[in-house]
């Protein structure tokens, strides 16, 4: 299969989504949010489909969608949970360039505010530094770039992925 599509993966309040629809626009491809993705196909919010399946069945939710795609020169804006799965996210190594926006744990307790309400997937009294430190290395063992992007702008985050990119044949 043809890696033509860049995957976006990092922590909730990483600028996942925002950066997304900025390369969408610089680069010319489609944009798509599996989180609204999921919610569109499953009828209900994020943070409905984790109260009635809990954790490990949004997990799974989340991984069959993921495994469903099919996209083509698409970025692609995941959800945090997704490097749970070890099958959707070699399915999304199959599908393009993963890149990791790197944000430092300061920078996310800044950004974020009530988790839950965010459809985040959090065990009951783990904070965000426990949820960090938890998906801070399955981040790093997927991604193919990584973007130190904490004190970037999400306009300066497009253009270190980009530049991290460097015309290489991901987008052909």
């Amino acid at each position: 299969m043809q890696r033509n599509n860049i995957i976006l993966i990092g922590m909730p309040g990483s600028g996942k989504s925002t950066v997304g629809v900025l390369l969408a626009k610089q680069t010319g491809l489609g944009f798509l949010d599996t989180d609204l993705l999921i919610q569109t196909r499953e009828g209900r919010r994020l943070e409905q489909i984790i109260r009635d399946q809990g954790h490990s069945g949004f997990c799974r939710v989340e991984a069959d969608h993921i495994q469903s795609l099919r996209p083509r020169r698409q970025v692609i804006a995941t959800g945090g949970s997704v490097v749970y799965s070890r099958p959707a996210m070699g399915h999304l190594g199959t599908l393009g360039t993963i890149v990791f926006l790197d944000v430092p744990l300061p920078v996310l307790q800044n950004r974020l505010g009530d988790l839950s309400a965010r459809g985040v997937v959090i065990e009951p009294g783990e904070s965000l530094e426990g949820l960090w430190k938890k998906r801070l290395p399955l981040y790093r063992r997927y991604q193919h770039i990584t973007i130190a992007c904490g004190r970037l702008t999400a306009d300066e985050v497009c253009t270190a992925v980009l530049r991290g990119l460097d015309g290489s044949s991901s987008l052909s």
